[in-house]
């Protein structure tokens, strides 16, 4: 069966147990924090520490470029968007209670396993320096939402400087880069960690659905279904074919830009007193249709 095929429908099942379990309330959605604690203190750095560390860093000037990309998509998505919602005449905090939906893609969570799942260790480190460029609009947005919404400079900076999939990345170079080794236990150890990273993530995926946002967010849903999961991917690709990128840097960079919005968007809504929940409607909707759009776009490339 087709890596693609295989890749998304695994994804799906696990999205599907989640779902199922909460149905049956084996599971609630008061589990999802823990859960996310857990993959985003532990599983994740681990995962990202050890496919860095393990990883041929010779093409490091190359991959590089691909967060810029993702960047320079993000941003053209965004203003695009903020064009459009200012004539639609929306108060300050639905308008960037929407726009931050549009422009953090979920590179890690969702970009993870299914770069992983089809493209390899080699796709996946890839995915990792594009999700650079997602933690990089979370903290450029922080500031803009710090001088709109109120707060501290310092409690923006200081959420950056403790997230611990940032250090997996630095650590991850360092320990690459000047060839320090772990040895085989804690290595072993980092490995399986960081295996349980994309169960937990599709899982509390899963447990997160909730249909009845298709109705009381209908024209929002659509609108950042439309710029997150079209235009996004599109500027993408044009940036990477005017740069002339090829092979996996292609490929990767695309398919990560065509990932549904970022649960990070739902961190900025919650600590800027935005629309939380039309923020995370908008998230839930268009990760389920991504399941759809995301195949799609793959086969393409």
């Amino acid at each position: 069966m087709d890596a693609i095929i295989v890749t998304i429908l695994s994804i799906v099942i696990m999205i599907g147990l989640g779902y199922f379990l909460k149905r049956i309330d084996f599971l609630s959605e008061s589990d999802i924090d823990p859960f996310n604690k857990i993959v985003m203190y532990i599983l994740m750095p681990c995962m990202i520490f050890h496919a860095i560390y393990a990883a041929d860093l010779s093409q490091l000037p190359r991959l590089g470029m691909l967060p810029f990309i993702i960047l320079a998509s993000s941003f053209v998505t965004g203003i695009v968007s903020y064009f459009i919602l200012k004539q639609l005449k929306l108060d300050d905090v639905t308008l960037w209670s929407v726009l931050v939906t549009v422009m953090i893609a979920n590179t890690a969570f969702m970009g993870y396993p299914v770069t992983l799942g089809i493209y390899g260790n080699d796709g996946f480190l890839r995915a990792i320096f594009c999700d650079m460029a997602t933690l990089t609009t979370f903290l450029l947005l922080s500031f803009v939402l710090i001088l709109k919404f109120g707060g501290t400079v310092k409690t923006a900076v200081r959420k950056i400087a403790l997230f611990p999939p940032l250090w997996a990345v630095i650590l991850g170079l360092i320990f690459n880069l000047l060839g320090i080794p772990i040895g085989p236990v804690l290595d072993n150890t980092v490995n399986y960690l960081g295996q349980g990273a994309i169960p937990l993530i599709m899982i509390a995926l899963g447990l997160s659905i909730n249909f009845d946002a298709l109705s009381r967010s209908r024209s929002m849903i659509v609108f950042t279904s439309i710029m997150k999961l079209a235009l996004f991917p599109f500027v993408a690709f044009l940036i990477v074919s005017w740069l002339g990128l090829v092979n996996l840097e292609h490929s990767v960079t695309i398919v990560e830009a065509a990932m549904p919005s970022g649960m990070m968007s739902l961190l900025l809504a919650i600590t800027y007193r935005l629309d939380y929940e039309l923020t995370s409607d908008c998230i839930l909707i268009n990760t389920v249709i991504s399941l759809i759009t995301l195949p799609v776009i793959i086969m393409l490339l």
